[in-house]
């Protein structure tokens, strides 16, 4: 990283605008987990993390459900550290059988839902039972990939702007920064 990038980010950190504290997440995804424990309880899913962005969710959501679950990861993109998509790439599939189980897919942010789309189609493609996602973001516009998508289960809606934290880039950095931060001045 160049000295000029390296403050770039920390100035990108300093002018951000906090939309929802660490608090304030750690509650919604208690709230998820919550919903997911009464639906899944007796269903044996397998969840599907999305990489990156999806760990932190992930992370923090699998403490608090009660129940036999099995885990796996994804990693298909659009960004490729960049602040606008592209075409899907595919970057690593799941391992596990996806034939006949329960799915749920996790990941940070539903934008426009190209990529999350995709992804549940590929799974219903290799025999999924029933594909649910679970995202910690759903951001509010009118751009979604299809009218009124919304995902199965949901944390927080915040506006349209380019987000980071709680798992959300900024071109492949801020991943960790508490809460969820909009970028401020760009």
């Amino acid at each position: 990283m160049t000295p000029e990038f390296r403050q770039h980010l920390l100035e990108v950190r300093a002018n951000a605008r906090q939309l929802y504290s660490a608090e304030q997440i750690d509650q919604a995804i208690t709230g998820m987990a919550t919903k997911i424990n009464r639906d899944y309880a007796e269903q044996d899913p397998l969840m599907l993390t999305i990489m990156n962005g999806g760990v932190v969710l992930m992370g923090k959501l699998l403490p608090q459900l009660d129940f036999p679950l099995q885990i796996d990861y994804l990693h298909a993109t659009r960004y490729r550290g960049e602040t606008s998509g592209t075409e899907i790439e595919w970057i690593i599939t799941p391992g596990t059988s996806l034939k006949d189980r329960n799915i749920i897919i996790v990941d940070d942010i539903l934008d426009v839902g190209s990529t999350l789309l995709a992804i549940i189609d590929a799974c219903e493609k290799q025999g999924a039972k029933s594909v649910a996602t679970a995202v910690l973001v759903d951001k509010v516009h009118d751009r979604k990939a299809q009218p009124g998508m919304k995902a199965t289960y949901t944390g927080i809606e915040a506006e349209d702007a380019y987000l980071f934290g709680c798992g959300m880039d900024y071109r492949e950095y801020w991943r960790n920064a508490p809460g969820l931060f909009a970028v401020e001045g760009l």
